[in-house]
């Protein structure tokens, strides 16, 4: 008899086991296939594993005129692959190593929910006074006419790669489709966008999404407001705002539509688990309609980030435990890793507008910063905009774009996590010379 048992072993699933292991219960964790689930195996890591590679290949171009001088400089697909390869299985070891010090017991196989408190796995059944959902989420593909040829694929499949692309069409423009689409043009490779509403990423700032697109390293083509009807060989053919019937043709093509939460084969209609295509129904502690039952990450379509799924399941584990605690989506901050950054926290000018704030917003180059000047040159791309309410000064999003913001953008979520003022968040002291210090410059502006 456990007392957790946690089904899926990503970024949620194995967080809390690991925590719970440390807090002294009994835990099983139960994963399919490899710990660390899609963000570790095939998302977030292998992606930002290829796009450092990226950014050492555009950097060492760019260093003349930073004053330093290197031969040719070349882009060995092979051995990036190897190396994304060699920190995948670096990670999964710690993962387990983390498992055993906490005495998490791991089991591989696929999971069936036999409702509260009893979980199959693959004829063996398991009892636990608490049982966690953590199946996470899968690309999805829709309909479209010639999607299942050899040369389109999702995001799992272009992971594997064996040589670069003369061309690629991207359709979707939200976060994975703007990662792959860096990766690719900043080596060289021709890559067009297509995208159905009429900006990129659609929780970004508009205003920084247009100034975004034009800085982007290497020529991303973007064909905004469009819609792919089929994919005719190599021709993805598709109609743009005027309704007029276009195509573009392309050696690779990369599905990039969104996610989709795992929620079949599992056994939850059948334990009368309470969920739609969207996902799994929860409360903000994280509990589904089944008693001691809980969901957490990308199953629950609330947040498909992987940081997101971790604090989901500290709010499951603190509620087992009788703690206090629940899951705030607004102050989860979101990072796309491209060429350059972008990152965000909170509600955009638009957002809190239509929420009924009465907003007052300031915005700042990041070339303000000395240190992001002297690193990125004056034609280092970056900005960053405040959002406050103007009635009671509480501090409502920031959203930048520029080098660094990805490592910038926590002490945000902290500040809107603590529901600071303003000028509460002016006392705070950044250290000089930092490219972070911009926001609270942008804070003065208010």
């Amino acid at each position: 008899m456990y007392d957790i048992i946690i089904i899926g072993a990503g970024p949620g699933g194995y967080e809390m086991a690991g925590r719970a292991g440390h807090k002294g219960q009994k835990v099983l964790l139960i994963e399919k296939a490899h710990l660390g689930g899609v963000c570790l195996n095939w998302g977030c890591i292998p992606t930002k594993t290829l796009l450092n590679s990226a950014k050492h290949y555009v950097h060492a171009k760019e260093a003349p005129a930073f004053g330093v001088t290197t031969g040719e400089v070349s882009f060995d697909l092979s051995k990036v692959m190897a190396w994304k390869q060699e920190v995948i299985e670096t990670l999964r070891a710690g993962i387990a190593a983390t498992m055993k010090k906490n005495k998490v017991e791991v089991v591989k196989g696929t999971a069936k929910l036999l409702g509260s408190g009893k979980v199959d796995v693959d004829g063996t059944v398991y009892e636990g006074t608490h049982v966690v959902i953590a199946t996470g989420g899968s690309p999805s593909v829709p309909p479209i006419p010639g999607a299942d040829q050899p040369h389109v694929m999702t995001s799992t499949e272009i992971l594997s790669i064996e040589d670069l692309p003369e061309s690629l069409v991207v359709i979707g423009g939200g976060v994975i489709g703007i990662e792959f689409a860096s990766f690719f043009s900043s080596l060289g490779v021709r890559v067009d966008v297509i995208e159905m509403l009429d900006e990129i990423i659609p929780f970004m700032d508009r205003g920084q999404a247009k100034r975004f697109r034009a800085a982007l390293k290497g020529k991303v083509n973007f064909n905004l407001g469009c819609r792919v009807t089929a994919i005719d060989g190599r021709d993805v053919k598709y109609v743009d705002k005027k309704d007029e019937e276009k195509s573009i043709n392309a050696e690779f093509v990369l599905m990039s539509v969104g996610r989709s939460p795992n929620l079949t084969g599992m056994g939850f209609e059948e334990a009368k688990l309470d969920f739609d295509r969207s996902g799994i129904k929860t409360d903000e502690q994280m509990r589904t309609n089944l008693p001691n039952v809980y969901a957490i990450g990308d199953v629950t379509g609330k947040s498909q980030l992987a940081h997101s799924a971790t604090r989901m399941g500290e709010v499951a584990l603190n509620t087992i435990l009788g703690k206090p605690d629940r899951f705030r989506l607004n102050a989860i901050p979101w990072v796309v890793y491209s060429m350059p950054e972008i990152a965000g926290c909170g509600l955009t000018e638009d957002q809190a507008k239509e929420a009924g704030f009465e907003v007052k917003s300031a915005s700042l180059p990041l070339m303000m910063s000395g240190r992001f000047l002297a690193e990125n040159g004056k034609q280092g791309p970056g900005q960053v905009k405040v959002v406050k309410d103007a009635e009671t000064d509480v501090l409502l999003g920031v959203h930048m774009f520029g080098a660094y913001s990805s490592e910038i953008i926590w002490g945000v979520a902290a500040m809107i996590e603590a529901g600071l003022r303003i000028e509460e968040a002016k006392k705070i002291v950044f250290p000089h010379p930092t490219v972070g210090e911009v926001i609270r410059l942008a804070m003065f502006q208010l």
